[in-house]
């Protein structure tokens, strides 16, 4: 909007430009309604509304871990099974139900443990069962290559 600059006595007019809009007829409506009906004069109590809303209870499902277990330590198809359970976990929890959740997350994490360690142990058994009679066999073998050639 476009004002005029008030002037002394100068025949010159000079305008500034005023970013504001011009006031609209609503906002006179309103300010004529709050000046002939006033404010009121002794406000009642405050009330207030508190609501609580409940954080969602955090259930880790385990669905990754016993994934990796049913890939890679899934001795006695315990990794199966924990993954079995992870995804009721998983499923409980979409529905709402935060203590089936837990117990089938708790489930699928002792399957997972009890994977995990038996995974771990049967594996290095095997790398030493490997390393101990593997070599004993490779002599034996070389020995009877020397033998058969008449060395």
């Amino acid at each position: 909007m476009l004002r005029s600059l008030p002037q002394d006595t100068s025949t010159s007019t000079s305008f500034t430009w005023d970013p504001t809009p011009a006031p609209k007829p609503e906002m006179f409506r309103e300010q004529h309604e709050v000046t002939n009906l006033g404010y009121p004069q002794n406000p009642g109590p405050v009330r207030s509304t508190v609501v609580q809303v409940q954080a969602d209870t955090v259930v880790p499902d385990h669905v990754v871990w016993s994934l990796f277990n049913t890939l890679f330590f899934n001795y006695c198809c315990l990794g199966f099974v924990a993954f079995a359970y992870s995804v009721k976990s998983r499923d409980r929890k979409m529905v709402g139900d935060v203590i089936g959740a837990q117990s089938h997350a708790s489930t699928a994490k002792c399957l997972n443990i009890v994977a995990l360690v038996l995974g771990l142990l049967l594996t290095i058994g095997l790398i030493l069962l490997l390393a101990f009679t593997f070599p004993p066999y490779f002599q034996a073998v070389q020995q009877g290559m020397r033998n058969s050639r008449g060395f």
